[in-house]
């Protein structure tokens, strides 16, 4: 087991009583540990997360019980979630099996199953009638066994939400909107992260959807699975910016201010505050007051920008520090008459953008060139087309 130096001091520290323990015993803890095939990683985020694993005796009733979930083929990190969560509640091996047992006896599948005990494992410490409340929830809603079990295979931590406490009422704020019970069904099973909405999250996103002020195209494609789809995209966004570093109403701040990062998918909103934060060495906060920049185009706009503007740093070419906002706002000729323009070198840098459209007009006056002759016509040249329009007539 390969600790870093500094980690492992640190961790003796916080955890003292591994001072007196017997290192034969430690070291019979590490080899069942292995033998439940639990990675190496996992094995040591378990010990810092909960040293109490380490327990000898604890680990000798897993390793007799462990071979019960045989039947299961649960995964390696079921397996660690079961110690940690078996050791801080003191569950012992039978009882997480017997709770395991509870899924089964549902009706769900074995890749359900699994899926559940890895993305929420707490499902251990519940018993099977609060597990039949959220399915009954879902059926009260009209959704079909077949797809509940969907539910939960997409948002296992939906078993974690209490149903008279957050469900209903959340269930209820839909309907406040005018949303049909047939509409939330087929959102639920399409997306059921919906679910896992705040109470009044929802209306604050529809809110501001109703306030936007951008152009109708772009307003058509937010819109175009319906404000039900569009709420929640706005929830997914606002959610990205805030683990980001900013609050809420900064986030709400940025889409209302710049509604196309509505449009944009998630990884690309990650790309470039990841950008800004760790190549532009800019504070994520900057987005608060210059949301454009999650607007623009990553590749034609932001990093062109930023290589001229670099090297302009580099050689002494800035009369004075230019903020996020001086490099975002500033169209794309005057970008270019500012700080390409003056330096040659900076062409290369700026791409095949330099100069803008201007490069690719033709000369004022070229299309006289291509203007065909006109030739004079003679008495017999008309006499000829009336006599040919006549035979038409």
């Amino acid at each position: 087991m390969v600790f870093l130096p500094l980690s492992s001091t640190g961790f003796i520290s916080k955890n003292k009583f591994l001072l007196n323990s017997n290192l034969n015993d430690i070291e019979k803890s590490l080899s069942v540990l292995l033998s439940l095939k639990v990675p190496q990683k996992s094995i040591v985020s378990l010990i810092n997360d909960c040293p109490g694993v380490l327990d000898v005796q604890f680990l000798k009733k897993w390793e007799l019980g462990v071979s019960k979930f045989g039947d299961l083929s649960v995964s390696p990190l079921v397996v660690r979630n079961f110690l940690e969560l078996s050791r801080r509640f003191q569950i012992n091996p039978d009882g997480v099996f017997e709770n395991v047992k509870v899924l089964k006896g549902l009706g769900f599948s074995e890749g359900a199953v699994n899926r559940v005990l890895e993305g929420f494992p707490r499902v251990i410490l519940m018993n099977e009638s609060q597990i039949c409340r959220r399915i009954e929830f879902l059926e009260g809603i009209g959704i079909a066994r077949e797809a509940i079990e969907r539910v939960f295979y997409l948002f296992p931590g939906l078993l974690g939400f209490g149903v008279e406490d957050r469900l209903k009422p959340l269930l209820d704020e839909f309907w406040e909107w005018g949303f049909s019970e047939d509409m939330i069904r087929k959102e639920v099973v399409r997306e059921p992260r919906i679910l896992s909405m705040e109470l009044g999250e929802f209306s604050r996103c529809l809110e501001l959807l109703r306030t936007l002020q951008c152009r109708e195209p772009i307003k058509e494609k937010i819109f175009g699975e319906g404000a039900f789809r569009a709420g929640f995209e706005v929830k997914l966004r606002v959610d990205c910016l805030c683990k980001h570093g900013l609050i809420h109403r900064e986030a709400f701040k940025v889409l209302w201010k710049e509604p196309r990062v509505i449009l944009y998918e998630i990884a690309d909103i990650e790309k470039k505050i990841e950008f800004l934060v760790h190549r532009m060495k800019y504070n994520v906060g900057c987005l608060a007051d210059v949301p454009e920049f999650l607007g623009v185009n990553f590749e034609k706009q932001i990093i062109p920008r930023y290589n001229v503007i670099e090297y302009l740093r580099g050689k002494g070419g800035l009369a004075s520090e230019l903020g996020l906002r001086g490099l975002i706002k500033p169209s794309r000729l005057r970008f270019y008459n500012l700080y390409v323009k003056p330096y040659p070198e900076c062409e290369k840098l700026f791409g095949r953008f330099s100069g803008g459209e201007d490069k690719c007009r033709h000369p004022v006056g070229l299309w006289k060139l291509f203007k065909p002759p006109s030739y004079p016509q003679s008495k017999e040249d008309v006499k000829n087309m009336k006599s040919y329009v006549a035979l038409l007539a």
